[in-house]
């Protein structure tokens, strides 16, 4: 019997290829399907289901209001945390006002350019750029960062020093935990696909804890230049009980953030659907 080839987009970081790799490398039984990996930068990916390119793909939660009309959300598959936020850096010589300083940012429609701009609205000098050049950028005094993903765990190697966790703003302000990147599929898509390919992620996710405390091939071959300890420590930070299955306060999260989404960008974006 042909399989269903399913594209499904999601970025190298070690949390996605973590959820992932079983269900994208047939060690899991995916039914009537074939899940056919597309690995690109989240930026990449957020550009793309402004696009609707992809059945199946990771986003920022800062596109989500802006695709709903397209996408439902799964429940699998999630990153949401506490102490997991975007951080807003600096190369310890700053000193100034964040409104007045170029910032750079990980993509317009990141989570992480929703957070800083919730916690500073005033700020309008603002560079985009890979997650992965943003740290460079900070250390050649060009102005502050904001860092995500691995650059959590490595920015104070590199001399740079926290200005603000970003992550906190929202927590102190909402008390929940923070949303910061999720699954969609699109809303044309049968219920039925829909709710197996949630299955499907939340399988996979299982598939790799059963497997821990090793590191699979996967993982290795798209973080070849991380070290071991911070493979562990970015799985463990943005991999948890929300990404198995977002539960009653994870809905809470992502209703809240886009209520405040759309104090911020004003339009007739609809509340995601979420596929339980």
């Amino acid at each position: 019997m042909n399989n269903r080839i399913i594209n499904i987009g999601f970025s190298p970081c070690p949390n996605d290829t973590f959820i992932f790799e079983a269900m994208v490398n047939g060690k899991i039984d995916t039914g009537s399907f074939r899940f056919e990996p597309v690995l690109e930068d989240v930026q990449t990916l957020n550009e793309w289901a402004l696009q609707n390119k992809l059945p199946v793909t990771k986003l920022s939660y800062g596109v989500l209001p802006l695709v709903t009309g397209a996408y439902d959300l799964l429940s699998s598959g999630s990153a949401l945390g506490r102490g997991a936020g975007p951080l807003l850096i600096s190369d310890g010589k700053f000193n100034g006002a964040v409104e007045d300083a170029t910032i750079a940012i990980p993509g317009a429609h990141t989570t992480a350019h929703f957070l800083f701009s919730n916690a500073y609205p005033q700020a309008k000098h603002k560079v985009f750029m890979r997650y992965d050049e943003i740290e460079s950028f900070v250390q050649s005094g060009k102005g502050l960062g904001v860092i995500i993903h691995e650059n959590r765990f490595t920015y104070q190697q590199k001399g740079l020093q926290l200005i603000q966790d970003l992550g906190v703003v929202w927590e102190n302000t909402t008390g929940l935990p923070i949303p910061l990147g999720g699954i969609v599929i699109r809303k044309s898509m049968p219920i039925e696909i829909k709710r197996a390919v949630n299955d499907c992620i939340r399988r996979s996710i299982a598939y790799a804890y059963a497997q821990m405390p090793e590191i699979s091939e996967m993982v290795r071959a798209h973080a070849q230049e991380m070290e071991e300890d911070v493979m562990r420590a970015h799985i463990s930070l943005y991999v948890n009980a929300f990404t198995e299955n977002l539960g009653e306060q994870g809905i809470q999260a992502v209703r809240a953030f886009e209520k405040i989404a759309q104090q911020h960008q004003p339009g007739d974006t609809q509340p995601v659907t979420i596929i339980q």
